[in-house]
């Protein structure tokens, strides 16, 4: 069904959205506002360069519909169940689960955040050598 307002987006057409979305000042941006047609006239203007010609309302409405359905699909996998997948999925959670990756390496990395038990026994260990 393609009328103005809903023309089917190609694969192609997505791969390239998610491309420009995986850019990560345009992720910072978005991440930090609610209003955000500016970021989407940007992001229409990159699918541009690669002959897409989709208008920010249409980028704005596919990135909430796939960041939704992302979310579902995790959800879905987290709770045990693998019937729920979705196109794209890999590259989404490239992208939206990157966050929650990034900030379970760095309490793992922290010192500080360890019990004071394990500081103990790692300075026996060197010790008992």
């Amino acid at each position: 069904v393609a009328n103005e307002g809903g023309k089917h987006w190609t694969i192609n057409e997505v791969r390239a959205l998610i491309h420009v979305w995986s850019d990560k000042t345009i992720q910072q941006q978005l991440e930090g506002t609610v209003r955000n047609k500016r970021i989407f006239e940007q992001v229409a203007a990159r699918l541009q360069k690669f002959g897409i010609d989709r208008d920010w309302k249409q980028c704005r409405t596919k990135y909430k519909n796939l960041k939704h359905e992302y979310k579902s699909a995790k959800s879905a996998q987290d709770s045990g169940s693998t019937s729920r997948s979705m196109k794209f999925f890999n590259e989404l959670d490239a992208i939206l689960g990157h966050s929650t990756m990034e900030q379970a390496r760095k309490s793992d990395n922290d010192e500080s955040e360890r019990p004071p038990e394990w500081a103990e026994a790692k300075s026996e260990k060197d010790s008992i050598g």
